[in-house]
């Protein structure tokens, strides 16, 4: 099979309002990782830039009330930073105290000095710009992932980047291990990172994409499966009669980004990556597993799959975790240290991105004196401690609702269900992950996902839900078709939708979605 989507033919573009805004955003999902993670200010702020312009092009005509929901929540998250905002950036706030820091620096100072609900003054702007990447990220992803085509390209285009940077990571690595693209790498030097700084992102980033290559192989394999159930006795018949010229490239890209993933030496990013992959393998092939006992067999399957893949690829990881388990004792500390902070600012923090300044009174003495912690490497009490619980339990719910939507995508769709299960893995992952470090805080990392994001929800919904209309047209008396002179309206040749066998649906009563 092709690198390339089979859908995609050139010859069908045809101009319209909505293309820029595609373009624009399969070449930010693609490029994001590439300068260093995007976690410089200029990468950001040029990310802002195209994702706004696609904003403005985004279509509008394949959105429906179910879309239009998930939008107006998507809002209502926006309106609770715009308030947060102003508290932090506003030298008369409306209801957020001023940091107690201010007035103790007047007194020592001996002169006067305007207070802030922030510790530093207009940090909060400057912090603002992968928040917002992120939300024009998963907006483009629902208006041009409410179009089928357009997500699986999406997905694609995500997959196909992915093993990109992958092959490039394992490359530089055997080649030049101390340099990052044009720049002298000064951290992990013996991990692979790809085109990120850390290795933990990059471990997260490569097993997204082999999680979403894993789904693509799924697809395509269980299509050219008889139309039956699987019949596991005769499985290895049926793979045989798959050419292997027509599935080598994909396990090529999946066993690249596996390889990455291993080499960057990441315990949580491996250990989260593989469970993904064992709980979207079970999901997708669901319905053709044994009654009863198949679920847990498929699961026993894949932990001993993993557990191979860790000693085959893996030692190092391995030995990662037998010396210093899940977690380090100094991440631990620097979470109790950060719960601190939010005790003493718990309604609207102490300012975005202010977390260097406000840990360090708070560091515990535990904690090693050697280098800075510029991250809580939980971005969940980062959010809290900088921004306020009230903020953060809003987007903790916003998570929420993503979550229980893309998980009814997965057992109510049954075209393109890769979609939404591909989304649901990568979403559990990044956040599981995110939980331990700061997979999410990267523009590298969470862009091209939070995109995915949003088209596994625009997917999740049948593209009949919320088209009553149609709905009307199609189940009218025929009767309704002459008019008054007794002559027939010219009937039209129904429009046939190519699909294929494992999408067919055998019960011709059920409607294709």
């Amino acid at each position: 099979m092709r690198l390339w989507p089979p859908t995609i033919s050139w010859s069908n573009f045809r101009w319209s309002w909505s293309l820029p805004a595609v373009f624009i955003l399969f070449f930010v999902a693609a490029g994001a990782p590439f300068p260093f993670g995007s976690t410089n200010d200029l990468s950001i702020a040029f990310w802002c830039l195209c994702l706004g312009i696609a904003v403005i092009f985004a279509p509008t005509r394949d959105l429906r009330p179910p879309h239009l929901w998930l939008l107006a929540g998507i809002g209502v998250i926006v309106a609770g930073y715009a308030f947060v905002l102003h508290e932090q950036l506003s030298d008369h706030p409306w209801v957020a105290p001023f940091q107690p820091i201010w007035k103790q620096a007047s007194d020592l100072l001996g002169v006067p000095i305007a207070p802030s609900a922030s510790i530093v003054k207009n940090e909060a702007f400057f912090a603002l710009g992968a928040p917002l990447a992120n939300i024009l990220a998963i907006v483009l992803g629902i208006t041009v992932g409410a179009d089928r085509l357009r997500a699986r390209r999406l997905l694609w285009v995500i997959a196909i980047s992915g093993a990109a940077y992958a092959l490039y990571g394992v490359a530089s690595f055997l080649i030049e291990p101390t340099m990052i693209l044009w720049r002298d790498k000064t951290a992990y030097l013996g991990s692979v990172t790809g085109t990120f700084i850390n290795r933990n992102t990059a471990a997260a980033y490569f097993g997204s994409a082999a999680v979403i290559w894993m789904l693509l192989i799924l697809e395509d394999v269980r299509r050219r499966l008889p139309e039956r159930h699987i019949e596991w006795r005769r499985l290895s018949l049926d793979l045989r009669a798959i050419p292997p010229r027509e599935i080598l490239p994909q396990l090529a890209c999946l066993l690249i980004c596996l390889m990455a993933m291993f080499m960057t030496i990441s315990r949580a990013g491996v250990g989260l990556s593989l469970l993904a992959m064992i709980v979207a393998f079970t999901l997708f092939l669901r319905k053709d597993l044994p009654p009863r006992t198949g679920i847990w067999i498929s699961l026993g399957s894949g932990i001993a799959v993993s557990l191979g893949l860790l000693q085959l690829l893996g030692g190092r990881v391995s030995s990662r975790f037998d010396s210093q388990g899940l977690v380090d004792e100094g991440r631990i500390e620097a979470w109790k240290s950060t719960l601190r902070i939010i005790g003493d600012s718990p309604w609207f923090g102490t300012g975005m991105g202010t977390f260097q300044w406000a840990f360090p009174p708070y560091r515990s003495p535990n904690i090693s004196i050697r280098g800075v912690w510029d991250a809580a490497h939980s971005t969940p009490l980062e959010l809290a401690s900088e921004v306020g619980i009230p903020m953060a339990l809003l987007v903790a719910l916003g998570w929420a609702v993503m979550l229980v939507v893309l998980a009814r995508g997965v057992f109510s769709r049954r075209r393109d269900v890769i979609i939404p299960l591909a989304a649901a893995a990568t979403a559990m992952l990044s956040l599981l992950h995110s939980s331990l470090d700061f997979t999410l805080q990267v523009p590298g990392y969470s862009i091209p996902f939070f995109a995915l994001f949003g088209a596994g929800l625009a997917q999740s919904f049948s593209s009949r839900e919320g088209r009553p209309a149609a709905d009307a047209v199609t189940t009218a008396p025929r009767s309704e078709g002459r008019s008054a002179t007794g002559a027939t309206t010219p009937r039209l040749k129904p429009e046939l939708t190519k699909v294929s066998r494992f999408e067919a649906v055998a019960p011709f009563t059920k409607p294709l979605e």
